[in-house]
């Protein structure tokens, strides 16, 4: 049972769990949004997904690789 879930702890999280966090709050975000009657919030996903890896991109390039 022990390997199983760090098997899905290292799928979900992998090497960056800023990234992870970042999926769970803007998915959450986007659900209040779109339960608080915004019908047109298709676009939050995306620029959510391009802000992390940019983020994420920058991040890694400054550690002096």
């Amino acid at each position: 049972m022990r390997a199983f879930l760090r098997f899905w702890y290292d799928f979900i999280v992998g090497d960056d769990w800023t990234i992870a966090v970042g999926v769970v709050v803007a998915l959450g975000v986007t659900a209040l949004l779109a339960h608080g009657g915004m019908t047109s919030v298709w676009w939050l996903l995306p620029l959510a997904v391009a802000v992390g890896l940019s983020w994420s991109v920058v991040r890694a390039s400054s550690k002096g690789h």
